[in-house]
């Protein structure tokens, strides 16, 4: 009997009757002779309002409360998902993170998965169960509660499966598979049939928000069988795979975008071999992302270095960086928010030259300027004003023909 590991998103349980209607397609696989185990995340805008809780509180939450608070929105769906199948006469049970064997590095509020621990849910399986897990959270290993980030739950499903040696992971969500781009921005956005790993990990990297990053990063290193689908339509979604098997002539096959970006700029940081190196692992150490990174020389012994950081860290990593100022050794710090990041992913850019110079070349026509720029095998990432983020989206869709069926591109 194989094993399916299915995931449902928060807004695919957002009420009792969606709840009802995951239950019955969860219910069809059972029927169908496949053992099932299911990951869920919390009920619709249930994070938010516990956020908003918080924030009614205090300004300034205990990152060890908050997790303690967030991971008691995943428990109300698998309880109500397991109490739904079981009326339809489909034993079930629901697992905490914890009780599903989830095992996390000691970091609250973006912990990583170290191990998946699963004699329990094997256990449960051997008596004909389905089990209902929650995604988002899990434990460390001294038996604090910790959680995952946001979107976290796919990275428990894929877990999950990669540890259960399960034959596929089905994603469900409230859209159909993986576009060309966000159709609600790129109204010609289209379906892809399939997508690489590599270039599935750079759109989800790059604010593409069908897929968690670390799901696709952990997909690609245990060759998880992925596919992202409708969860209320009976069509077949995307396949997330190691090579490409259609529609493999296409150059680039995604536009991503992600607003609310702030460049950051140290002036006068001195010119050492210790300077660069100062600076990220202060950043690092407080758990603050950072993209784009860009170094100017300046006249004497000193230079300049601008990086892109989320908006939501921008005011932590000015007071972390300023707070060591002495150590680290720069002059002042300037910051432009108001700013978004929009990228051109495809692993056909490796063995087409040109396609970077396309990119700037329609931006430039479009007179949208250019802030920062970083490379990669596959993708092309330029930082612009937030105000053109649609416009250039939109507009590198249409010049890399990601609307058109793979026959009609010249």
């Amino acid at each position: 009997m194989g094993l399916i590991v299915i995931k449902f998103g928060g807004s695919s349980l957002s009420t009792t009757d969606k709840i009802k209607n995951a239950a019955q397609r969860i219910h069809s696989l059972k029927k169908g002779g496949k053992d099932v185990v299911v990951v869920v995340s919390a009920m619709g805008k249930t994070t938010d309002q516990l956020l908003g809780l918080a924030s009614q509180i205090t300004d300034n939450p205990a990152k060890r409360e908050m997790d303690m608070l967030l991971a008691t929105g995943e428990q109300v769906s698998i309880s109500l998902l397991s109490m739904a199948l079981t009326e339809m006469g489909t034993p079930a049970v629901s697992f905490t993170g914890w009780q599903a064997g989830i095992v996390t590095e000691k970091i609250h509020s973006n912990a990583r998965i170290v191990d998946v621990k699963t004699d329990h849910i094997k256990e449960k399986l051997n008596e004909g169960k389905i089990i209902v897990a929650a995604g988002f959270q899990g434990v460390t290993e001294d038996g604090e509660i910790t959680t995952l980030g946001r979107g976290g739950s796919d990275t428990t499903a894929v877990a999950l499966a990669a540890a259960l040696e399960a034959e596929r992971c089905l994603i469900c969500t409230d859209v159909t598979g993986v576009f060309t781009s966000d159709p609600r921005y790129v109204p010609q956005a289209r379906k892809l049939p399939s997508i690489s790993y590599d270039e599935m990990l750079e759109l989800a990297n790059l604010g593409a928000g069908v897929l968690h990053p670390r799901a696709v990063e952990f997909a690609k290193n245990h060759r998880v069988p992925l596919e992202v689908r409708s969860s209320t339509e009976n069509e077949e979604g995307t396949i997330i795979e190691e090579e490409v098997s259609m529609e493999n002539s296409l150059v680039v096959r995604g536009v991503a975008f992600e607003k609310d970006m702030t460049r950051l700029t140290i002036f006068g940081l001195k010119n050492e071999m210790t300077g660069l190196s100062a600076v990220f692992s202060e950043l690092a150490n407080n758990q603050i992302d950072v993209d784009i990174i860009i170094q100017s020389q300046t006249d004497g012994n000193k230079t300049n270095l601008s990086f892109s950081i989320k908006n939501k860290d921008r005011q932590a990593a000015v007071q972390v960086l300023e707070n060591q100022k002495d150590k680290i050794g720069f002059d002042s710090i300037e910051y432009e928010a108001g700013l978004a990041k929009v990228s051109i992913v495809g692993s056909g850019m490796i063995s087409n030259p040109g396609v970077a110079a396309k990119m700037f070349q329609v931006l430039a026509d479009k007179n949208i300027q250019i802030k920062m720029v970083s490379t990669s095998e596959i993708k092309v990432s330029v930082v612009i004003n937030e105000d053109k983020m649609k416009e250039a989206a939109v507009t590198l869709h249409e010049a890399y023909h990601l609307g058109e069926a793979v026959e009609n591109v010249q």
